[in-house]
């Protein structure tokens, strides 16, 4: 996306204005961008550029299999391209993707959907024509001569100038629709694929399953549903509050921590156990000084919970606490 915007006279500075990271970050390897930091790129990319047609396209048609690591590397090695489907909604979290990707197929066709409605408005149409758009071209790479969809349609409304989805798509796409579909003929699916490797793939998912795991435990939703419930001290907020701050409804919100094996209530209860052992041992903070930056209504409400955690009140912990702290007289 820097890229985009210098080809059209925008310093990669100003692109990344908001993100907090220098332009030599986006070249390096090592460095992790967040969504928070791409959706600012992505806004001030259209602040500036907004009004061209298709520019989603144009960004998406820069996003090779090579640039995907592990992930674009299972694909290329999977034999057929039902098994590369697969394997990328397996590892999705791995792609250049925000919302949900789905699959489908009936009569013949089939269909990867993306689900952008929780999406903020103002990137909606830019992010559903980039993943649209990064379908086809790893459909061009895993095939040689690709795999041509009949049908591409987006939920927005579409410019005057179709020419460059033409281009991209080989038809013309169909705007105002009720879902953001890459149709393409089923036939396809279980066509072999030209590099297609069991060794290569098997060693190419288990660095996706490692990658995926490591970044989960550090980024995941949960710990991004730990990190802004600690985030404002005496203000935590609750499930629908969180949801809107990760751009999703407290329904997805519920279900994305149940794939991680959790929940927003088991979550803050963790949280609101870990910060009471803190205050209690580093503060001086009473009780309900306590109760009231953990977000309970009521002391008696916080120390019925404390007693659940620890099997005793939270003056008696403190105590404890403080007595072993204290050395023994010589």
């Amino acid at each position: 996306m820097t890229q985009l915007a210098e080809e059209r006279g925008m310093p990669a500075a100003a692109c990344l204005s908001g993100t907090g990271l220098p332009p030599a970050a986006v070249i390096d390897p090592n460095s992790e961008v967040t969504a928070r930091q791409e959706l600012t790129v992505v806004r001030n990319l259209l602040a500036r550029f907004g009004s061209e047609p298709g520019l989603g396209v144009e960004a998406g048609s820069r996003y090779h299999i090579s640039l995907y690591g592990p992930w674009g590397l299972a694909l290329l090695a999977s034999r057929t391209l039902r098994d590369a489907v697969e394997v990328a909604l397996r590892y999705v979290g791995l792609a250049f993707a925000f919302g949900q990707i789905s699959f489908e197929e009936s009569g013949g066709e089939a269909r990867l959907i993306f689900d952008d409605h929780e999406l903020p408005e103002d990137v909606r149409a830019f992010l559903a024509e980039r993943v649209l758009t990064g379908i086809q071209m790893i459909g061009r790479e895993l095939f040689p001569t690709g795999v041509p969809f009949h049908r591409v349609t987006f939920r927005h409304q579409g410019p005057a100038d179709t020419r460059r989805y033409r281009e991209v798509f080989g038809v013309e796409p169909i705007f105002g629709a009720s879902a953001n579909v890459a149709a393409f003929d089923s036939a396809y699916l279980d066509m072999p694929l030209p590099q297609a490797n069991e060794w290569a793939r098997g060693t190419c998912e288990q660095l996706c399953r490692d990658l995926l795991a490591r970044r989960q435990a550090r980024t995941g939703v949960a710990g991004a549903v730990r990190d802004l419930l600690v985030r404002n001290p005496g203000e935590v907020p609750d499930q629908a509050a969180v949801a809107t701050e990760l751009f999703m409804s407290p329904r997805t919100l519920s279900r994305r921590l149940n794939e991680e094996g959790t929940s927003f209530r088991a979550l803050l209860d963790e949280v609101r156990q870990l910060l009471s052992e803190e205050l209690l041992d580093h503060t001086d903070m009473t009780t309900e000084q306590v109760a009231a930056r953990l977000g309970y209504a009521e002391a008696a409400s916080f120390i019925r919970a404390f007693r659940r955690w620890k099997g005793c009140p939270p003056q008696e912990y403190r105590a404890r606490g403080l007595r072993a702290r204290v050395p023994e007289p010589v």
